[in-house]
Order: C-alpha cells, then structure tokens, then sequence
C-alpha cells in the first residue's frame, strides 16, 4: 500500500514539472549563533514562487535556468537579497541578522509576516521563547505549560492540575515531544511549572486539527519542543534568580560553525529557605519538598550534508519526610542523524528513549508497619523521515516509526505490625506500534493548495505477560474474569490496525485572507487510567489489549483566516467538530490502582467535541499581543451511566476567554497583562440527603455524572520588566521581573464538596464547601541575565 500512494504521488506531481530546471538548496540560520531558523521564508522576488525553511532549517527551492534574485524573510530578522545564475544545482547556507529596529518594537517572531493566511497549518499556534517570557506568570517563573493554556482551544481543569486540555480532550491525548521524545509527565511541582527550562527552549509549536501523517499516538493535540542547539559562533549563558527557584545554562561553540553545546539546569530551594526558620520538632525541618532538571544537548555539522545531534533530559521531583516519600520524574533521550542525499532529497534519523516512574513510600516504624509502590512505563523507537522537495509545487513527506512499550504498573511491598512482608507486583505489558506514512503538499492553482496524505498504524500486545478474559454482565457492574492466560516473549495477544487519512486545503481569497478546511482520524493506543479531574504524578496508563480497543477520533474543521494593516494584525475564526470511538470510563466506586483485573472495570462508549475558536493578534507595535475566546461542548455517551444517555465530559468548558497584552514604555521598561476566564467545570453533586441516625448522607437519585457545573475561573496577572542599561563592550544584559499572579485576590474554585456542620444545639446542617488551590495574591521577582 505504501509503495502503492508514493508512485501514485510521484505520476501525479510529475506531470506539473515538464521543463529544464534547477534547484538552490541549504540550511539557513541565525547569523548570531548560528541556530537553524525555522519557517524562514526563501523567495524569488516579484513572485510567490517560495518554501519555508523546514524543522532543521533547511530548504529546496527549485526555479527555471537562468538568472533569479532570491529573498530570504523572517519577522525579527533584516531582509536579505542575492543572485544566482542557475545553470546547475546550487548548494547555499544563508545567515540572517536579527533586525535591531524591528526587535524594538515585534514581540512575536519566527515565522513569515503572512503565514497565518499563507500556510498550509491550521489549529496551529506557535510561540516563540521571547514571546513566552513576556507573559506573567505565578511567582514570576516562564513557563511553556501555562503559555499555551492562553490559545484558543486550550483549556485545563484548575491551578495545579498536571498537563492541559484540548478541545474538550483529556490530558492523555496530548502528544508533548521534546526534541522528538515522548514526555509523559509536563509538570513540577504537582502541575505549578513545567518540566521545560526556557533557556534550553527554541521552538514551542502546539498542533490541534489539520495534524501532518508524521504525526501519530494521540488523538487531541500535538506539542513540539525544539531545544536550541547551541550557540556554534561563541560562549554564552543565561540564568535567573527567583522566588521559588534558580536555572543557568551555558552555550558555546565545541569547534565554531561546526560543533556546539547547550547544557540548563534548574533547581527549587523553597525548602532549603524554610527550614533554618523552623523549629527541631517542626516536620517542616527534615521534610523534602524540591525539584531539579537537567537539560543537554550536543551537534556535530561533519559536513554540508551530514549532521548529528544528541540531546538529553532528566528531571525529578522530591517530597516528603522520614515518614512518607514521593518522587517522579521523567527522562529522555534523542540521538538524531540529519543526510542530505542531493538537492531535493532530505532525511532525519531519530531515535530516542524515554521513560516516566514514580513511587510512593510510607514508614511507620512505631507500628513496625512500611509500605513502598512503584510504577513506569518506557519507551524505545526509531523513526526515519524524509522529506522529498520534488518542485515548487509539490514537497512529498514519507517514512516511518517503530516504538515500544514496556509498563510496570505497580510494584507494592509493604510490612505488616507482625512483621509479616506482603508484595503485590503486577504483571508487566508490553506493546509494539509500527507506522508507515507518506503526504504531499501540492499546489493545484496559484491560490489552492492541498496536502493529503496517509498514516498507516500496526499495533501488537505482546508477551511475555497475562492476558485477561472477562464474563459479560450487566452494564455499569464489575466484570468477573473468567480465565487467565499466559504467553511467551513476542508472543502476539492481540493486533490492531487503523488507516489514518489526513486532508488539508488552502484556499487564498487575497492577499490578506484564505479559507483552510482539514480532516484527520488519529488512532491512539495508550490510555491514562484516572477517575480524577486533574491528572497526578500517580496516574497508571494503560497499553490497547485483548479487551480494550484503541482510542479512535475523526476530526474537521473550517476556518476563516485575515489580516490586517500589513499583517500588523492576525485573526481567525475555526469552527470544529471531533467524535471519539472507545472513550475510556469507569464503573461507579472502581478501584483503579494494585489491581490486576483492573480492565473488568473499565468502560469504552463514545465522545463529541465541537466548538468555535476566535483569535485576534497583533503582531508589530510597542502594543501587542492577543485574544483568543472559545465556544465549545464536549460529551460522552457510555453504556450503563448516565442512564444510557448523552453526559458533559469533566473536561467541558463552554466559555474560555483569554486576553494577553505587552506594552513596550521605554527601552528599558516593559508591562503586561493577562486576563483569565473559563466556565465552571462539571461535577456529580446529589440533588437529595439520606438521614441515617442523624447523619446526613448526600444522594443522587437522577442516576446522571456531571450534572452540576462549579462557579467559574477568572484571573487577572501583572507584570513589568526592567532592562538594566547594557554596556555594549561587555554584553552583559540583566533585567528585573515583578509579577503580580492573581491581581484580585479571587479564591478559584477547583473543587465543591459537601460536609456536615454540628450546631450548639445539637442540629447538623449540611452544607457545600469551595476548595481553592490558590486563594490569594502571589507576588513575586525574579533577577535574570545572559551573557
């Protein structure tokens, strides 16, 4: 089949390219240290004959013979020209300088000034790091998470829930890839930062409709973090000192313009500030409560047409006392091999590791009684892509990827007060997902263009390990297994396969609008397994077995893109529809964790999320920034709850408004701005009570989840920014940030319980009570500096 869709992608394009041409290729990069400039725009003037710049800077533009004046673009970067006289193929790296004037006054760079009309991507955001930083956020730390929480689409269940939500999808859903490694935990600090060191951070690109064939695993979103490369022209460094925790990173050159480093790390020391203040009795003194990251990664240019990368990543969490402990932690790593085979022919090689554990540990040694749980799950995969630059209308993107799973969903000792050692050690899974996948992005007429392309997913559960049957019961009641069986390694239990077409068009009104249409089915073969809102560093996930099918979603979406005033403004309107198969639920009171049989609990019924997605943008100016606001629903349908009927996901927000706004006042000082507000999230309250001897027992007698909705979320965040005066000969630059999270001191609900309240005379009277994770205002400074 594969074989089959690239000749018929061949005879197609081919057919468009009857005449003598030739083609200019190379990398283009930052003139400054030497970074690939992705999405950088290379033209022939007078035209729009041009590509962009791919995720390793490298491009393939193909003209007729003859002589041609080439423009190379970037917002934030001076525009440059050249002549070429193409009688052969030319190879050509090209340096941009960043625009001093520019910089002044454009906070939002890195991309071409009308790719938001021009481009093929849609349900697409990209930030870039010097955007991120401008945004306040709480106790005045950057942070990636939180940014892409302000785009339209993008949601979570409240301050300090792990990960984020889109368009009405489960954390789960969410591909995040650093440097093309899997990441399955993004936060520290139980959802308050996340694992990202900005320093070490070049390119943050969030995917939420129209996703490309390379991309596949997950059904709602995909976020794509490029690390820098570090700088190959010179040493430097950058860091920061704050309320919470410090970072430092250090770049140079191993050999320069063709051998460089990066290494960031970052630690909390909250805990080291507490404990000189607090007494010998206080638990506070031996207690642990800190994170730490570490962020590396090394290139190697051989020659124009090889270069190697490796990158790395380990970061954990600590918390706890001699009493209990709790840690968790993620660590990846990513070997990449980029080949240029000729002009038109580029490929990266990748392969990578990741792996996510935790345990959790209780000592009591009055009771002679302890107890330790462990759990992790890896990963291993190879993945060849290659991008084939056939000519100005038609770029073909082909390859594949193997992974491997490996779970141990828990591994739990523990000691009883008679000194009796008990162990439960769950059986380990392990799964193999293979893919094939070509594309093409072809453009039809001058103002159409269409990618369309197919993903073609295998996915094996396999031994060694236990593989469950259940008897069938009534709907909503625990499944009784019927038998066990046990198989070999590679055994084959259970395979799955799934076509995964992918569809996008463009179609360019004028010169400053376009309609974009896409489709895509995306097959997702891992499932977290929590009957929690908000995810935690405890959550167990679970591989597609012989009773739980693959998480299957089909996606459209329409939008209407337009800019305004020479691009100075962006704004879109995306309307979408996604429809889940095998939604993962639960029975009522399941117990998910130490349960071997845990899957004669679980559910799979049916999701829908629609909505409509609204962003305006300004891009240049001593003001900018955006508005985003989001109208959407999200529902499932599972049997045996709800009364068989149609409920609101847990997920749901039906309004979420998002505004950000940066003012440059002088050279030196900065402000900004964000504004905050969601709809309450759905929650199962009783509408009844029983009384039992006088206790109130609360009851739901509609049988219906999620029918009541918590008070809503707003926020307002503060921040200004003061850059010391900088002395040129020394290139030291430092800045001061202030920061103000949470402006009017408003007390969030993230959760409504009920409890009751004894009165003098002797009457209880029940009452609901708000939980708020963050109920004040949080100042906070924060000293920076590079060099």
């Amino acid at each position: 089949m594969f074989r089959y869709y690239l000749f018929l992608f061949m005879g197609f394009s081919l057919l468009l390219n009857a005449q003598d041409k030739f083609t200019i290729s190379g990398y283009i990069k930052d003139q400054k240290n030497g970074e690939a400039l992705i999405g950088a725009n290379i033209l022939k003037k007078g035209t729009s004959i041009g590509v962009s710049a791919n995720e390793y800077g490298f491009y393939s533009l193909t003209l007729p013979k003859g002589k041609h004046t080439i423009v190379a673009t970037l917002i934030g970067y001076k525009i440059i020209e050249f002549e070429v006289n193409l009688e052969k193929n030319i190879s050509k790296n090209i340096e941009l300088l960043e625009d001093s004037k520019q910089l002044d006054e454009v906070v939002i760079t890195g991309e071409a000034e009308d790719k938001n009309v021009k481009s093929m991507e849609m349900g697409v955001a990209k930030l870039d790091i010097k955007q991120i930083k401008k945004i306040p956020a709480l106790f005045g730390e950057v942070d990636v998470i939180r940014s892409i929480q302000l785009l339209p689409g993008v949601s979570t269940v409240g301050e300090g829930a792990t990960g984020f939500n889109v368009r009405g999808g489960n954390i789960d859903q969410n591909l995040i890839l650093l440097d093309e490694a899997p990441v399955y935990n993004s936060s520290h600090l139980f959802g308050f930062f996340s694992v990202f060191n900005p320093d070490a951070v070049k390119d943050v690109k969030l995917i939420k409709g129209g996703i490309p064939s390379q991309y596949g695993g997950r059904v709602s979103s995909i976020l794509d973090i490029r690390m820098k490369e570090g700088n190959s022209k010179k040493l430097s460094g950058a860091g920061g000192i704050g309320t919470i925790f410090s970072r430092f990173s250090l770049e140079g050159p191993i050999k320069k313009d063709k051998a460089s480093f990066i290494i960031a790390g970052r630690r909390s020391y909250i805990d080291a500030l507490i404990k000189p203040f607090v007494s010998s009795t206080n638990a506070l003194k031996t207690a642990d409560f800190y994170f730490y990251d570490l962020t590396a990664k090394l290139n190697w240019r051989i020659n124009d047409k090889n270069t190697v990368f490796a990158s790395s990543y380990f970061g954990r969490d600590v918390f706890g006392s001699s009493a209990f402990k709790f840690n968790w932690g993620n660590a990846t790593g990513t070997v990449r091999w980029n080949h240029v085979f000729n002009n038109k022919i580029f490929m990266n090689l990748t392969a990578f590791y990741s792996n996510y554990d935790y345990s959790l540990e209780f000592n009591m040694p009055a009771l002679n009684q302890s107890f330790k749980w462990r759990s992790n799950i890896e990963n291993y995969s190879i993945k060849p892509d290659f991008s084939w630059y056939l000519n100005n209308r038609n770029t073909i993107r082909f390859g594949f990827q193997a992974l491997s799973y490996a779970f141990l969903p828990y591994d739990a000792t523990g000691q009883t007060q008679a000194g009796n050692s008990i162990s439960f050690v769950a059986t380990k899974r392990y799964g193999l997902e293979s893919s094939v996948y070509i594309s093409n992005e072809q453009k039809l007429l001058p103002r159409l263009t269409l990618e369309y392309g197919l993903r073609v997913s295998l996915f094996n559960f396999i031994g060694p390990g236990k593989a469950y049957n259940f008897r069938d019961t009534t709907a909503n009641t625990e499944k009784a297994a019927s038998d066990t069986l046990i198989y070999n390694k590679l055994a084959n239990i259970k395979q799955y396969i799934n076509p995964e077409p992918r569809f996008s068009l463009n179609y360019i009104i004028n010169q400053y609008s376009s309609i974009k249409a896409s489709y895509n089915r995306m097959a997702q073969y891992l499932q977290l397994i929590s009957n929690t809102a908000a995810s935690t560093p405890l959550d167990v996930y679970t591989i597609a077995t012989n009773n739980l099918k693959p998480l299957i979603a089909d996606q459209g979406s329409v939008g209407y893109f337009r800019n305004f005033k020479d691009n100075m403004f962006e704004t879109s309107v995306e309307v979408f529809y996604k429809y889940l198969q095998n939604q993962l639920d639960y029975i009522d009171n399941a117990n998910l964790f130490i349960n071997p049989t845990v899957e004669g609990q679980l559910l799979q019924g049916l999701g829908r999320a629609y909505g409509s997605e609204f962003f305006i943008k300004k891009t240049k100016g001593r003001i900018n920034g955006w508005v985003s606001y989001t109208l959407s629903h999200t529902e499932r349908l599972v049997n045996g709850i709800s009364n068989n009927q149609w409920f609101v996901s847990r997920y749901n927000r039906t309004h979420v408004l998002n505004i950000v706004t940066n003012i440059d006042i002088t050279k030196n000082w900065s402000i900004s701005l964000n504004f905050v507000y969601l709809s309450g999230t759905p929650s199962t309250f009783p509408n009844t009570r029983i009384d039992v001897q006088g206790y109130y027992i609360p009851y739901n007698t509609t049988g219906m989840r999620n029918n009541y909705q918590i008070p809503s979320y707003n926020r307002l965040d503060l921040g200004a920014t003061y850059n010391f005066k900088n002395n040129d000969k020394h290139k030291f630059k430092q800045s001061l940030v202030f920061s103000v999270y949470n402006v009017y001191n408003r007390r969030n609900a993230y959760s409504v319980y009920f409890k009751t309240t004894l009165n003098t005379n002797g009457t209880l009277t029940p009452q609901a009570e708000k939980f708020s994770v963050i109920g004040s205002v949080v100042p906070a400074i924060t000293y920076n500096f590079n060099f």
